[in-house]
């Protein structure tokens, strides 16, 4: 919509206001450009890979991907940029110069981006739709990450093993812990659960005791899933069938019997499965991998339940639980 203003006897000026969020724009092109971050329109598109961008300048910075050209020059450390954005941004780095400020809490950034950013947390603010569930998000990056729900996508893979995760802070806590022998631990809430209190060990790290089993945990969130387990609550609601779930992944996996989704490849033969758990035991038909190694006589198994059998069968019922 365009609204004017302006005193008694002057000119009055344009403005122009976005009719989903509200911002005011002085120039109707700035209107145009920014309701494409509503809309997702993509009008320029490179003909050399098909990516499609919201702006012109955007595709023609990208272009230079392309032919590799970098025509701008930092003068303090010589480094090369494909765009003068890229350049100006980058002599902040030399300069600390932070342009861009807060006018509510006067907090000063670097991008004009983190500005922007910064300033939904004042106007609540949440322009990013997710149009599978509708639920909105203030910033990008967790509606992109909040989509990998709904597309069953992990794409950050780990080098060491088979695992993928769906958010790279997911694929960093796994290496640190499993592939380093560091235990990342998950951050500690500002706030700790009313659940119960949070207490201190020796070392003075925060940890979380349940108040029904005294099970300890190192972060909040991990005890509230444990908790369910006791109360029984189970928040998460499949809207075909009505079956609720403890956790959000389940409810995910369940989804799938529903979609018929199979979005777990067999690189080896083709073979597809709605499950990881089921990829990653019907790959050992391939590989020959027995993980599962029997203590009493060292005979290895494929699978977990099968060590389970041979140890009823064999040894007594005397369960090791395997290797």
């Amino acid at each position: 919509g365009i609204t004017s203003e302006g005193e008694p006897g002057r000119r009055r000026k344009r403005r122009y206001k976005c009719k989903d969020c509200g911002k005011v724009f002085a120039c109707g092109s700035n209107l145009t450009r920014h309701r494409r971050i509503h809309t997702g329109e993509k009008p320029y598109k490179c003909l050399d890979c098909g990516k499609s961008f919201t702006e012109s300048g955007r595709l023609l910075c990208h272009q230079r991907t392309h032919t590799k050209e970098k025509p701008f020059v930092c003068t303090t450390c010589g480094k090369c940029f494909t765009c003068r954005r890229h350049l100006n941004r980058h002599r902040r780095i030399h300069t600390g110069e932070k342009p861009y400020k807060c006018q509510d809490c006067g907090k000063s950034f670097t991008l004009s981006g983190y500005l922007l950013s910064h300033q939904r947390t004042h106007t609540k603010e949440k322009p990013y739709l997710c149009t599978t569930c509708g639920k909105r998000f203030s910033w990008r990056s967790y509606l992109n990450a909040h989509r990998l729900i709904h597309t069953g996508e992990r794409p950050y893979p780990c080098s060491h093993c088979e695992m993928t995760f769906r958010q790279s802070n997911d694929l960093r806590k796994h290496q640190r812990a499993v592939h380093r022998g560091e235990v990342q631990p998950c951050p500690i809430p500002t706030r700790p659960t009313s659940i119960t209190g949070p207490r201190r060990d020796s070392s003075r790290e925060k940890i979380y005791e349940c108040e029904d089993c005294r099970k300890i945990f190192t972060c909040g969130s991990n005890l509230r899933r444990h908790r369910r387990i006791h109360t029984g609550e189970k928040p998460f609601k499949c809207r075909d069938c009505g079956k609720s779930f403890r956790e959000s992944g389940r409810l995910l996996r369940h989804w799938r019997t529903h979609t018929k989704e199979k979005p777990f490849l067999c690189t080896t033969c083709g073979k597809r499965f709605s499950w990881r758990s089921y990829l990653i035991k019907h790959q050992r038909t391939h590989t020959g991998e027995r993980p599962y190694a029997c203590s009493h006589c060292g005979k290895n198994f494929r699978r977990r339940y099968h060590l389970r059998r041979h140890q009823l069968a064999v040894h007594n019922g005397e369960f090791s639980g395997g290797t």
